[in-house]
């Protein structure tokens, strides 16, 4: 799994811990599937889709800087050199 892509899972993993809530009540929350969250959440999906990401942050009342501005996203080592 890539670097962000870990990230990403990471740092849904961790809002869902803090507000107390499973994979299925964010796909609720967020007006998708529980397959699209289960899917974004999986170690063999190389990629995640910034849509995606933009619903599931909507869902849980939050913008895409509020989720992308954490140490782990900042500290990540650039893709291209």
């Amino acid at each position: 799994m890539s670097a962000v892509k870990n990230a990403v899972v990471e740092r849904f993993k961790r809002l869902c811990k803090e507000r107390g809530i499973a994979p299925n009540e964010l796909a609720n929350i967020s007006g998708v599937t529980p397959s699209t969250v289960y899917s974004l959440l999986d170690n063999k999906r190389k990629n995640v889709s910034i849509v995606t990401i933009k619903i599931l942050c909507d869902g849980l009342g939050i913008t895409l800087g509020e989720f992308f501005s954490t140490p782990e996203f900042d500290n990540l080592y650039q893709e291209i050199e």
